[in-house]
Parts: C-alpha cells; structure tokens; sequence
C-alpha cells in the first residue's frame, strides 16, 4: 500500500469542506498547540492530513472535537490530543521505521506517512480494516496488516518506534522483541483507572515507560492484564 502526499477521496461529508478547513486548523490552534504537541513536523502533518477522511460515513463533524470519535464495532477514533502528544513524544525522524497498534480507519497512519520512512499500521477489526485499506490506497509506505494488535508484525522486525494509538493495561513482550534496542515506544497506559500517555526505550538491559501525560486516550482490546484473585 502506497503513500505520497495526496490525500484520499472524501466520503460526501455533511458540512461543507471550508467548514472542515476552518475545524482543523482550529484544532491545531486550539488543542494541539496550547497541550504541549509543540513537534512542528506533527503539528504541519496533523494540520494537512484530512481527518474526516478516514472516520465512517456521517462522522466528519465529530473529526475535530476533542473527542473520541465512534467508529462502530465497539472501537473509537483516538482523541487529537492524544495521538498529538504520543507522536511527538516518539521523536519521529524521517528515516523511522514505524509499528503502528490500531490503525482503526488509518488516520493516524496517513499523519505518520507525513513524517517517517515506513509505517506498518496493524488492526483487529475486519471491518476497520477495510475502512482504512481503502482510506490509505496509493500510500506506498503504509503497510496495513490485520491480525491481533497485540501480536505486531513480527514479520517486518525490527522497528525504530512502536506506537500504540490507545491505551492498554500492558504492553507486551511480543511487540517489544520486535523494536531495536535503543528504539523509542509510546503508548497510553491504563493504572489503576488511569490513562497515562507514556514514553520509553528498548535497551540491552530492558524495557520501561515512563508517564509524562494525564489524558483520556481511547482503549484497545486485547492486553489485558491476567486477573488476580484475591481472599
């Protein structure tokens, strides 16, 4: 699957394409910029990449609220905030080769397409994945592979950075073995009712994440921590 700069065709949204040009640069200006997404390469990506583009028939008003947005199947496009901060915290270079976890309709994809070498976009939901199959046909450094988030694409090993667009209980070990020691990770991590935005890196000695965020980010299935029984 292919990327170069052109966008994909709009599903005829409800309001008028001046109204969403005015929407998205008032995200930028009003959520992005105040809350610390202060990369200027994610803020110019995340100002030209058409959102409403890659969210289901009839949503592009919801595009750029600072909101989740619905996107069926139990799923949710993540908050602009959120995907603004994890992308600037992985300090993305050009030359990156990137493990996406919920390419959802494959928005956060076509901003990274914007901004790294490769990108390999994984996603669950049959349904989602089609969505952003179509939605990122012609991007040529998008990879889009559906199967498990949790399991990665081993098979395109080893990665630069490891984005997990949402929030999970755990990241695991499956999707660290497949980034290089000294690659950069961020995701949302849920604790203890909290999501938390953190970064971190891959070394010879280990794995961690650090919080640096306090913000809603949108749940992915599938990385569950085992439960606990308790007397």
């Amino acid at each position: 699957m292919t990327s170069t700069a052109s966008q994909p065709t709009l599903s005829k949204p409800s309001i008028g394409h001046t109204d969403l040009e005015a929407m998205r640069h008032a995200m930028v200006a009003s959520q992005l910029r105040p809350n610390a997404v202060n990369d200027p390469r994610v803020v110019a990506a995340m100002d030209r990449v058409l959102r409403e583009a890659y969210l289901p028939a009839g949503a592009a008003e919801l595009a750029y609220r600072d909101t989740a947005v619905p996107l069926g199947h139990g799923r949710f496009q993540n908050v602009p905030i959120a995907t603004g901060r994890l992308l600037t915290e992985a300090y993305l270079q050009p030359t990156d080769r990137v493990l996406l976890i919920g390419a959802a309709g494959g928005y956060t994809a076509a901003v990274l397409a914007q901004l790294v070498a490769s990108v390999v976009a994984v996603e669950s939901d049959a349904g989602l994945a089609s969505m952003a199959r179509a939605a990122l046909a012609g991007m040529a450094s998008v990879t889009l592979v559906e199967g498990p988030l949790e399991a990665g694409h081993a098979a395109g090993a080893p990665y630069d950075v490891l984005i997990i667009d949402g929030s999970v209980e755990q990241v695991p070990e499956a999707l660290v073995s497949q980034v290089h020691p000294g690659g950069r990770a961020v995701a949302g991590i849920i604790d203890r009712g909290v999501t938390r935005l953190s970064s971190g890196r891959r070394t010879a000695g280990g794995f961690g994440l650090v919080g640096f965020a306090d913000i809603e980010c949108v749940a992915l299935p599938g990385f569950s921590k085992p439960k606990t029984f308790s007397f």
